[in-house]
């Protein structure tokens, strides 16, 4: 049978997983009165919500009595680490591109990626049916980019299609046809078949996958050789040791679901049960004469976070586990599949440190667990400095922003302010594409600002580019926080009184306790407020009159907002009903007497 292997990349919300939707369609997976709904790939919650992908994931389709593999993999940079490892099982790559904003910072990430491992790219410009869009200039943009990545003579080569995949159309010219059957047909033209060297087997587990049911299933290409039900293997470590081991059952992908088989050969993509204690980039080789494979580089983390046990004075009223020790076996079986992420104990058994991508990929993992029934304290995000030919230096990224030519100058204004350099400002229709040069650092907090200057037109978006000295001091949030003086339950009455101070997160009734942040202050500077006071009745006011009181709503944050917003001495309170900002001593007299401290050994 006749096997094709195509992982499709792209920047975010360029239409990736629209486009699986399509191929399952067009290859008929699915019965012709069945429901299926729209982005099917997505089945994550958490990944329906934010309209985003996380995992990369595969399915297999039968078009023409060829079987193809599709690869989806996520789009945003902080993801990075799942497209790096899953590419290792494609022979070719779908790169799809918008017909309006043409190659972001993304594309770039992956299609490098993608040329170093010498995979052969169709590059499909995608939403040819939005206004102003300009498929032609795109084309060039996308030679130009590969180009710059020293792409090979062969892979400048590459085919182009037009279409939507919203509409569901696709062809090598931008005339509309009916179906996307041109891009399926320069599928099994373009792509190679994956090259079967002879010998004995070698296949490298590229991701996991786990069930209740079945424990933990390695999944990946077999490279060389085939692997048959029963077979016993050898799993070569990535400390050079081998271990013997089983293949219980096997499987092989169909449709959106997996299919037992008893032997697969070389260039599938297969699941193998009964393989104990692997991780990701390990070989499973021939039981006589074992093989190693390279294991798969991943990009070292750049930013870090604390995460410790809830010790706030509500600590255990919401969450099922509260424990360090749940804490710490929860951070243990993330690392299992989550690659680019670490984690390190620190000197108090309660707290750990652990290391990401960026901001979202850390929230991403905080936001899983407070579903799952965890309560932790989250500190705020630092990034990770090192030590380079005995200078300090720190993680700088390039900051792409589109946004309308009126709010250009804001934009440059906010981002210089945060030790930025622009590098390249061009017109784009009505747009402004602007290109920056910016530290790490100076991204935390800097979304929400962007968008409240830009009355939310402006669109961002930023990759990792390399280490280099440290930029200095760079200004944090403008204005204090208000604080609780004491605990109990906030009263409408007070809220409304302390209007004038400043806007609040919390609204009347709700339960606080002293040191949490309720609000945000309009001066620099914390004040600690009383909100808990309750009007004073006599016998000529009633307390049934608060009437006129008028509050303004609460401002609702996100939880990424949440971490973006909190300074060095505060931390986030999550636990799976809500989120609380707190200072780390909740205590008056000790923040002040800390102050103190700190203000004379300084």
């Amino acid at each position: 049978m006749d096997i094709r292997n195509i992982a499709i990349i792209a920047h975010v919300d360029h239409g990736k997983t629209t486009l699986v939707d399509k191929i399952l369609h067009a290859t008929h997976v699915f019965r012709d009165n069945q429901e299926t709904g729209e982005l099917i790939m997505d089945s994550n919650d958490l990944e329906r919500e934010r309209g985003i992908t996380i995992f990369s994931k595969n399915a297999s389709v039968n078009y023409k009595g060829v079987k193809i593999n599709v690869i989806d993999t996520p789009g945003h940079a902080d993801f990075g680490g799942e497209v790096e490892r899953v590419l290792k099982m494609a022979d070719g790559v779908l790169l799809l591109v918008d017909a309006f904003e043409g190659p972001m910072p993304q594309t770039r990430f992956v299609l490098q990626k993608a040329l170093q491992l010498n995979l052969h790219p169709i590059v499909v410009i995608n939403k040819v049916d939005k206004p102003n869009c300009r498929p032609e200039e795109v084309h060039d943009a996308v030679f130009e980019l590969f180009y710059q990545l020293d792409a090979t003579e062969e892979q400048l080569n590459f085919p182009t299609l037009y279409g939507s995949s919203k509409q569901g159309w696709f062809n090598t010219s931008l005339t509309r046809t009916e179906n996307i059957d041109p891009l399926l047909d320069t599928i099994l033209e373009k792509v190679p078949e994956p090259k079967a060297s002879e010998g004995p087997l070698q296949m490298q587990i590229t991701s996991l996958d786990y069930s209740s049911f079945l424990g933990r299933i390695a999944i990946g290409k077999v490279l060389r050789g085939s692997v048959k039900e029963g077979q016993n293997v050898m799993l070569c470590k990535a400390d050079g040791t081998f271990v013997k081991s089983k293949v219980k059952e096997l499987y092989v992908f169909v449709g959106m679901g997996k299919k037992k088989e008893t032997e697969v050969k070389a260039g599938d993509i297969c699941a193998l049960v009964g393989i104990e204690g692997f991780q990701i980039g390990e070989t499973v080789a021939d039981f006589e004469n074992p093989e190693a494979l390279i294991i798969i580089p991943i990009d070292e983390p750049t930013m870090n976070m604390q995460f410790g046990i809830n010790n706030s004075p509500f600590f255990g009223k919401e969450g099922k586990f509260v424990t360090s020790r749940h804490i710490r076996d929860r951070l243990m079986k993330e690392l299992e599949k989550n690659l680019a992420m670490k984690v390190r104990d620190t000197d108090d058994a309660d707290k750990f440190l652990v290391y990401g991508r960026g901001i979202l990929h850390l929230s991403i993992l905080v936001e899983t667990m407070r579903r799952e029934g965890y309560e932790l304290t989250i500190g705020q995000p630092q990034v990770i400095v090192k030590e380079i030919n005995g200078k300090k230096c720190e993680p700088y990224e390039v900051l792409v922003v589109d946004v309308p030519a009126e709010f250009s100058g804001k934009v440059i204004d906010l981002v210089t302010q945060r030790k930025g350099e622009m590098h390249v400002m061009e017109t784009k229709g009505q747009m402004q594409h602007l290109e920056f040069e910016i530290p790490s650092r100076g991204l935390i907090g800097l979304r929400s600002q962007m968008l409240t200057n830009t009355a939310g037109e402006a669109v961002m978006a930023h990759r990792f580019d390399e280490y280099k000295p440290w930029k200095g001091n760079i200004p944090g949030r403008n204005n204090g926080v208000l604080l609780a003086k004491n605990g109990g339950s906030a009263t409408g009455y007070s809220i409304d009184k302390l209007q004038d101070r400043g806007s609040f997160f919390i609204d009347p009734g709700q339960e606080v306790y002293a040191g949490q942040i309720i609000g945000e202050h309009i001066k620099p500077g914390d004040l600690v407020v009383n909100i808990v006071e309750g009007k004073k009745l006599t016998n000529m006011r009633a307390s049934g009159t608060d009437d006129s009181v008028r509050i303004t709503p609460k401002i609702q944050m996100t939880l990424e907002e949440c971490m973006e917003y909190i300074q060095q001495d505060e931390c986030i309170e999550v636990t799976p009903q809500s989120i609380r900002l707190r200072k780390i001593m909740l205590d008056e007299e000790d923040r002040k007497k800390f102050q103190k401290m700190m203000k004379s050994e300084a």
